[in-house]
């Protein structure tokens, strides 16, 4: 483990119980994860990046793969989770509108 990741996890574990992009301080409340939350996870060592909306995704085939990855996934737990899926303010759903699904 480098010093570096070390000091990370340190700082995390004593400062909050839980990292930022689980609290509501690193979520966005239009659905998804803030910079701050991202910037967590990434010091986790996760490869994280924003959502990708339909104009990013006419731009890049690489985006636009990306978005029909996510929202074919996130469509299958609208049927796992039929709650979330009828509540508009679930997270699930608002992440499906921040990705435009």
């Amino acid at each position: 483990m480098s010093k570096t990741k070390k000091l990370v996890d340190e700082y995390v574990t004593k400062k909050y119980k839980t990292a930022a992009w689980a609290r509501k301080e690193g979520q966005d409340p239009e659905g998804g994860l803030n910079e701050k939350g991202r910037a967590s996870l990434r010091a986790q060592g996760q490869d994280i990046r924003p959502p990708v909306t339909k104009e990013k995704a006419e731009r890049s085939e690489s985006e636009a793969a990306r978005r029909r990855s996510f929202c074919a996934r996130s469509a299958g737990q609208m049927k796992m989770w039929p709650d979330a899926a009828k509540d508009p303010d679930s997270r699930l759903r608002k992440a499906r509108r921040a990705w435009d699904c």
